[in-house]
């Protein structure tokens, strides 16, 4: 029965039209789990659970005898259920959309419309069932990024116009960062030259939203991978100052070595450099304290009024 049941999800995957790397036995078997669909089981029982990456692991080895490495995770993430994600087939956080990539609680869950066929399958006419489906794919396709696009954390840029980041803790702090620091520490006329973006793979696409490089090469700042950049980069041309916020909510601060590493990047700049780690809260700003660097600064955005200065001869400023 085992073998049966796995030949047929994959003949079900076939009529669904995915690709050749998606009708192997890995994608069949995580549709058998995603569908809840035990050895013995009519595909008329199947279901629709909200299952994360292990506990799809976990079905396929005690239902089916295939047991997956843990470090297997990230293929069947990138291999089956990104594929089944772009082919409309399943869901991801249907409980919870503003869930980010690499959230603990993600989970997929095949969507109604998939549900219908496989109830039909194999007896009644499930073919047709197909056809239904494939027709309503785009359909299915504007309906979540319509729900994904609500989920997503709309920035006023000081300039007047918006962007959206992906939803997330983090990219909330990037927008805190610009909402309520900018005005509060910068000013009017600050201009954001640079905002990355902790997208997931939902064809968001990059890693950054803005990246204002004619400004950031009249100010003598070399070009950097997006890696080497802060979160935030604010620039206040009326006093030459370059604002560069490391946003922290699991990654660490402005710390000596990150300080000295932007301070040899940008030693041909002229422009003065305020270094500033934003925090979502006390608690976070508290377990990373001992990390951040002298002459620097500290915003906190549940305290958006006040700064916290480390040292220095003077304060909030370059040094």
């Amino acid at each position: 029965m085992k073998d049966l049941k796995l030949q047929q999800a994959k003949e079900i995957l076939t009529a669904l039209g995915m690709p050749r790397g998606q009708r192997n036995d890995r994608s069949g078997w995580v549709l058998l789990a995603l569908a809840n669909i035990k050895p013995s089981d009519d595909w008329s029982k199947a279901t629709a659970p909200l299952l994360p990456i292990v506990n799809i692991m976990d079905f396929i080895r005690t239902q089916y005898g295939k047991d997956y490495a843990a470090n297997s995770r990230e293929s069947i993430r990138r291999r089956t259920l990104h594929q089944f994600e772009q082919a409309q087939l399943i869901e991801r956080n249907r409980d919870n959309s503003e869930r980010t990539t690499n959230d603990k609680f993600n989970n997929y869950s095949l969507n109604d419309e998939v549900l219908a066929i496989l109830h039909k399958y194999p007896d009644e006419d499930w073919k047709s069932e197909i056809e239904k489906f494939l027709q309503v794919v785009p359909t299915l396709q504007e309906k979540y990024d319509k729900k994904l696009d609500l989920a997503k954390i709309a920035v006023s840029l000081p300039n007047g116009s918006e962007i959206k980041l992906s939803p997330g803790a983090h990219n909330q702090l990037h927008a805190d960062i610009v909402h309520e620091f900018c005005p509060r520490f910068v000013g009017e006329g600050g201009q954001v030259l640079y905002i990355g973006d902790t997208a997931s793979s939902r064809n968001e696409g990059g890693k950054y939203l803005i990246l204002e490089v004619d400004i950031l090469e009249k100010l003598s700042i070399p070009p950097m991978s997006h890696d080497k950049l802060p979160d935030v980069v604010v620039y206040d041309e009326k006093r030459n100052w370059l604002f560069l916020i490391e946003a922290v909510t699991s990654h660490g601060p402005i710390g000596p070595k990150r300080w000295i590493e932007l301070e040899e990047m940008l030693s041909k700049s002229s422009v003065g450099r305020v270094y500033v780690t934003a925090f979502p809260d006390r608690t976070e700003f508290r377990r990373n304290a001992a990390d951040i660097a002298w002459e620097t600064e500290v915003w906190i955005a549940d305290n958006p009024d006040h700064m916290i200065h480390f040292n220095g001869d003077r304060f909030l400023g370059p040094h």
